[in-house]
C-alpha cells in the first residue's frame, strides 16, 4: 500500500496479507490515523504485543514503590488470565468486543484450587473477581495511551455483562452497632476499632505496624511515618477516646516496640485481623453482611460495612 503522510512524504508499507479486502481495510485505517493525527501512535502499537506490554507494565508501573505490594499481587493474578487470552495480540488490534467476549468467557470459568491431592474444581468465578480483571486491564491500557502506544482505551466502550448488586456501596454502622461489636470483641480488637474510627487511620498500613514511640499521648498525637499516599505521612491528632484506647493497648501489649504485637512473637506486629474480626461479627450476630473496618470513615465513630 502507498499513501502520503500529513507533510506530503510518500510512504510505502506492506499490508502483510494477500487478501485484497484486508489490504484495503489496512489502507483505510492508515488514512484515518493520518487524518486524526495519531498515525505514529498506531505504528508504535503495531510493533508491540499485549503480552510484551503487560510484562513491561508489571515491571515498571505495578511494583513498589509505585504501587503497594498487595496491588501488585492483584495485578499479577489478573495479568495471568489476561495474557492467556491476549498475549499474542497486538495492542492496536484489541477492541471492546474482544474484551467483552473475554469477560463473558471468564464468568463461566470455574475456580481451580491446588490441594495436596492435586487441583480441585470449585464453583464459578465471582463477578467481582472478573470485574477486578477489567479494572487491571483498563489501568494497563490507560498507561499505554499515555505513552502514545494507543490512540484510545478500548475499555471505554466495554459494558460489563453482569449487574454487580451491592458493590461499591458501603454501609456505615451506627454508634449503637459499633458498641455491640465492641462488646463481643477481644480487648485489643476493641482498641483497634476505636483508634480507626476516631482517627481514620488505615488498618494494615498505619495502625498494626504502629510503634510505641510514634504515640505521643501527652500531646494527643501519633506520627505516621509510612502511608499509602504522601499526604498520609503526617502527625495525626487524637481524640480523647483514641488516646484512651492507645493507652489501654500499650498497657495490654507485651514488652516490645509495637503497640499491637503478635501474640506468639512480640518482636513483630500483628499482620492481619481477618479471622478475629469475622469471629467477633459472628458472636455479635451480624451474619448477613460482610463488615470491614473503614480505612477512611466520613463520620467520627463509624465502622464501614462493604
Amino acid at each position: 500500500m502507498r499513501y502520503r503522510e500529513r507533510d506530503g512524504t510518500l510512504r510505502r508499507e506492506s499490508t502483510f496479507t494477500p487478501d485484497w479486502r484486508e489490504a484495503h481495510k489496512k489502507l483505510r485505517d492508515r488514512l484515518q490515523a493520518r487524518d486524526g493525527n495519531f498515525l505514529q501512535i498506531v505504528r508504535n502499537g503495531e510493533n508491540l504485543t499485549f503480552g510484551q506490554w503487560a510484562d513491561f507494565f508489571l515491571e515498571n508501573y505495578s511494583k513498589p514503590p509505585i504501587r503497594e505490594p498487595k496491588t501488585h499481587e492483584a495485578n499479577l493474578r489478573a495479568a495471568k488470565h489476561l495474557t492467556f487470552v491476549f498475549a499474542t495480540r497486538r495492542l492496536t488490534d484489541l477492541t471492546a468486543d474482544d474484551i467483552e467476549l473475554f469477560l463473558r468467557d471468564r464468568l463461566h470459568q470455574r475456580v481451580k484450587t491446588k490441594t495436596s491431592n492435586g487441583y480441585r474444581m470449585r464453583g464459578t468465578v465471582k463477578p467481582s473477581t472478573v470485574h477486578q480483571d477489567l479494572r487491571v486491564l483498563r489501568r494497563v491500557l490507560n498507561v499505554a495511551v499515555r505513552k502514545k502506544l494507543l490512540p484510545s482505551n478500548p475499555c471505554s466502550g466495554v459494558e460489563f455483562p453482569v449487574l454487580l448488586k451491592g458493590m461499591f456501596r458501603p454501609h456505615y454502622v451506627t454508634w449503637s452497632e459499633q458498641q455491640r461489636i465492641e462488646r463481643h470483641a477481644p480487648e485489643y480488637l476493641r482498641n483497634v476499632i476505636r483508634v480507626i474510627t476516631e482517627t481514620g487511620l488505615r488498618v494494615n498500613k498505619e495502625v498494626l505496624p504502629m510503634r510505641k514511640e510514634q504515640a505521643d499521648l501527652a500531646n494527643a498525637t501519633v506520627w505516621i511515618p509510612d502511608s499509602k499516599t504522601p499526604n498520609g505521612v503526617a502527625e495525626v491528632p487524637l481524640t480523647p477516646i483514641a488516646v484512651e484506647a492507645l493507652r489501654n493497648q500499650i498497657t495490654l501489649a507485651k514488652p516490645g516496640d509495637y503497640v499491637f504485637p503478635n501474640e506468639r512473637n512480640p518482636r513483630v506486629h500483628q499482620k492481619s485481623l481477618k479471622r478475629v474480626w469475622r469471629a467477633t461479627l459472628k458472636r455479635a450476630g451480624f451474619r448477613t453482611l460482610g463488615f470491614t473496618i473503614s480505612a477512611r470513615p466520613t463520620l467520627r465513630g463509624s465502622v464501614r460495612a462493604a
